[in-house]
């Protein structure tokens, strides 16, 4: 027992103490108590003292010759002085104020025919090892133990105290306590699902509840969606009170009081009555009036199958509190299988119906024009308002009539989706280490400051230009901001549309022309375009579209070989 004095009178610690006592001497057991300071009637109940101080043990001997070791020591407590607080002023160690354990200790000192010297704690260990208490323990702890003379109750041969079964209804004991104690919850719920269910009466009413069409149908699916909704939501107050019961669970298992799966049960068995409670009074309350099928065993399949998805609700949640352990990490992992199983109910997105629906590519539209015979008829656009004739015979036209169409949209010229960003950046410094040159020279510092606490911020829409006399550091701002300056030291703020920059995120956003670059002798420019098109440019954008567009800009770069 660790300090069961604190916060207790010394009347109420005696009452105590004396009561260990006598079931320590009658019983046969064992006791070890910590306590801070006691009272001398108190300290006087104890057989044995262990004197611990700075993690070192000073004395551990019965209590009657502890004032004969610190005597040998040259310490002699008052006869109006309690032992208890004699030893521990004899023996304590103070660690803001060495100047205090010395005072303690000197009032205490018996010998005055020799001068006083401050005794330390490893001095006082030593010391018990060969005073004739600490020697016979010694001698006693060096003697292993004779197990012939171990009493067969001392070491326990099972896992747990009581048998499996007596576990398991002491669990459902327990855990029908704290039902009772949470009344509340429950009937908090059964209250609500009255007024839902109220709700849903009116809404879904079966006097305008129509049967005609497939449309008619949804709106039966959407009432039974709102009851499973309704259950699943029920469920998530299984993660308040399980991660509130986990601590104590953990403590409990570790100690082996019991397994986990006679904690985990006893939650399952007492919880099937109340789904079956909840769902027979949204059922009773909604079934017929919504308009659904009268026939008895319809309506049992639907009470039941609620019940299975309220079974399955608070089970889902009970794990996720056990594997989140903490509220908001269980809250994110609820909100996540919520949304998950929401989605994939089949009425929010739809399962498709049959097989896969056939999907008519752009070679099977070429194919079926170069199959075509005949003239075709394709009205003008601009102009007037008589048909414009023209004819187009097999594929050779049809594909040449595509050529045409591909070079007109190609002359109009493209633009991509883009979202404008904006770069602000504040206080940016770049230095690098002092050449050798230099130091060299005379000057002492250990960097050389190329950017000295330069701001500003590009918006879009705005075609800025960075100028500056030679040498005046606008490729190395450049570079900053790019990202290519990596191996120097960098401070300051750089922002992209308010967000700090990462250079992961940002290399995949911009492009960045530097006065020298490298490019790889084995892919043509083209290839390079495309590949970093490729990487860049968001999956909606078709292989055809990124071919247009590159072929744009090698053309406005003049790097065509027409």
């Amino acid at each position: 027992m660790n300090e069961i004095s604190t916060g207790l009178d010394s009347s109420t610690t005696y009452q105590i103490v004396n009561s260990l006592r006598r079931s320590v001497h009658i019983l046969g057991g064992t006791a070890l108590i910590a306590l801070l300071q006691p009272a001398p009637e108190t300290y006087e109940l104890f057989d044995d003292i262990v004197l611990l101080s700075d993690g070192q043990i000073v004395y551990q001997d019965p209590r009657e010759n502890v004032l004969q070791f610190f005597e040998a020591m040259g310490f002699k407590c008052p006869e109006r002085k309690g032992v208890a607080d004699f030893l521990q002023e004899v023996s304590k160690k103070n660690e803001t104020s060495f100047v205090t354990s010395r005072k303690d200790q000197h009032q205490y000192w018996e010998n005055k025919d020799e001068p006083y010297r401050y005794i330390s704690v490893n001095e006082f260990a030593e010391a018990f090892q060969s005073f004739h208490a600490g020697h016979k323990l010694g001698e006693e702890l060096s003697i292993p133990f004779d197990r012939r003379q171990n009493h067969p109750a001392a070491l326990t041969t099972t896992t747990y105290g009581i048998s499996k079964m007596a576990l398991l209804k002491a669990c459902i004991s327990r855990e029908w306590l704290l039902m009772k104690r949470n009344s509340f919850v429950y009937i908090f719920e059964v209250v609500q699902l009255i007024i839902l269910g109220a709700i849903a009466m009116t809404v879904f009413l079966s006097t305008k509840m129509h049967r005609n069409s497939v449309e008619d149908g949804v709106i039966f699916l959407g009432a039974m969606f709102l009851g499973l909704v309704t259950h699943l939501f029920y469920g998530f107050a299984e993660l308040a009170m399980s991660i509130a019961k986990l601590p104590i669970f953990y403590k409990q298992r570790d100690l082996r009081f019991y397994p986990s799966w006679a904690d985990t049960l006893p939650t399952w068995i007492l919880k099937i009555p109340i789904s079956f409670l909840e769902c027979a009074v949204r059922i009773g309350m909604t079934y017929y009036v919504i308009g659904f099928d009268p026939n008895i065993e319809r309506f049992f399949r639907h009470y039941l199958l609620l019940v299975l998805i309220s079974q399955m609700a608070s089970g889902l949640f009970r794990l996720l509190a056990a594997v989140g352990r903490e509220m908001v990490v269980a809250d994110t992992f609820g909100s996540s299988a919520q949304l998950v199983l929401l989605i994939l109910s089949g009425f929010l997105i739809s399962r498709a119906l049959g097989n896969g629906q056939a999907v008519i590519s752009e070679e099977a539209l070429r194919q079926k024009q170069a199959n075509r015979t005949g003239e075709g008829v394709e009205p003008s656009l601009t102009g007037s308002n008589s048909p414009k004739r023209g004819t187009t015979k097999g594929g050779e036209g049809g594909r040449a009539r595509q050529n045409e169409i591909s070079t007109h949209n190609k002359r109009k010229g493209m633009m991509l989706p883009f979202a404008p960003l904006s770069i602000t950046f504040d206080n940016v410094r770049y230095s690098v280490d002092m050449p050798q040159e230099m130091k060299d020279k005379g000057i002492e510092d250990d960097r050389l400051v190329l950017l000295k606490g330069v701001s500003g911020a590009f918006r879009p829409g705005v075609l800025t230009a960075l100028m500056g006399v030679s040498e005046a550091g606008k490729t190395t701002l450049m570079d900053v901001l790019a990202g290519r300056k990596t191996g120097e030291y960098i401070d300051g703020n750089i922002y992209i549309s308010g967000y700090p920059k990462k250079q992961e995120t940002f290399a995949r956003i911009s492009g960045y022309c530097e006065q020298n670059d490298i490019h790889s002798p084995h892919v043509t420019v083209y290839e390079s375009l495309l590949y970093s098109a490729w990487l860049r440019l968001p999956p909606e954008v078709d292989s055809e579209t990124r071919k247009m567009f590159i072929e744009e800009v090698m053309e406005l770069v003049e790097l065509t070989s027409d």
